[in-house]
């Protein structure tokens, strides 16, 4: 399958380099040629203090001819946790009923409330799919402040397109059990040296703070390290912070550039926030996944007796 070339010369995209690719090449119906699609990809948490939902939010205001992706359809709905990664077959037809096609330059982006937030995920998503051409708008609240069009209402209708079969490159993705093997292993000599960056709030990773799911224990893996997902943003505009910037936050995390790194977070959501920053920094060699299941999997499958949650205070 032929790989199309992208409009963009860098994963991350502003506003002003988005606006102009739309005006270049907008999705439409008459035109054949490859386009840029812009891709909504709002998504809450579900202890969100407002209710919000993302579809609700898409509908107060989007990008015009935006497409909105459901991260939680576009999904295995029959896994016990949120949000793992669809089949091929479902990425196919959810790609296919949005409208995109092969060749497409996919732009996605979320919310100008949260900044970025889930855009990360399913700009993932698709390069997990094999669909190279994706980038993430930085960021949606910059696009609104500086003026650049916006819509209300519903999803407009779109032509249904003809998106091939992909494969799935389970290089990107961990599974839980190599997750525990690897976690298992922390104190064994010759282990594997690795890093594990959990994207939560630092008070879950150290275990005083509640989880948004109830019932769920907070805490973390043994060998994982605290990078939560504000101080990879800048404060007021809830952007990526300049690509220096990130890489002395890393740097100051210890992470060595060097050796492979696995992202987590609560659902596999804010993991690929991490996953999008260590791009953008052009920090490591690329050698990164995201464990898929992340915390909420993690904490229900390991055993107290395992010794595989740390909380700091104990």
């Amino acid at each position: 399958m032929s790989r199309p070339q992208s409009t963009f010369s860098s994963y991350l995209v502003t506003p002003a380099e988005l606006e102009a690719a739309l005006k270049r090449n907008a999705p439409s119906k008459l035109s054949t040629a490859p386009r840029t699609v812009p891709i909504c990809g709002n998504w809450f948490l579900p202890n969100d203090p407002q209710h919000r939902n993302g579809y609700q939010v898409f509908k107060q205001g989007h990008i015009p001819h935006a497409r909105f992706f459901d991260i939680d359809k576009v999904a295995d709905t029959s896994s016990p946790y949120p949000h793992m990664l669809p089949s091929p077959k479902v990425f196919q037809e959810a790609m296919s009923k949005l409208g995109v096609k092969r060749d497409d330059t996919v732009v996605v982006y979320d919310t100008a409330e949260l900044g970025i937030f889930s855009a990360p995920r399913v700009a993932w998503t698709f390069k997990v799919f094999g669909h190279d051409a994706v980038h993430v708008l930085n960021n949606f609240r910059l696009w609104v402040e500086k003026g650049h069009a916006t819509e209300e209402g519903d999803q407009e209708d779109v032509e249904r397109s003809d998106y091939p079969l992909p494969e799935l490159n389970s290089s990107k993705v961990v599974a839980f059990e190599e997750m525990r093997s690897l976690v298992s292993d922390h104190n064994k000599e010759g282990r594997e040296e690795l890093h594990i960056l959990d994207a939560r709030s630092e008070g879950r990773w150290k275990g005083s703070e509640p989880e948004p799911r109830p019932g769920l224990p907070s805490g973390h893996m043994p060998r994982s390290t605290s990078v939560p997902v504000p101080e990879l943003l800048d404060p007021k505009t809830k952007a990526f912070l300049p690509p220096a910037e990130l890489r002395k936050v890393f740097e100051r995390k210890g992470v060595d550039p060097s050796k492979p790194v696995i992202s987590s977070c609560g659902t596999g959501v804010t993991a690929t926030v991490i996953d999008t920053a260590l791009t953008a920094a052009g920090y490591g060699d690329g050698s990164r996944r995201i464990y898929d299941g992340s915390w909420t999997e993690w904490a229900q499958r390991v055993q107290l007796t395992d010794h595989l949650i740390i909380k700091d205070d104990e």
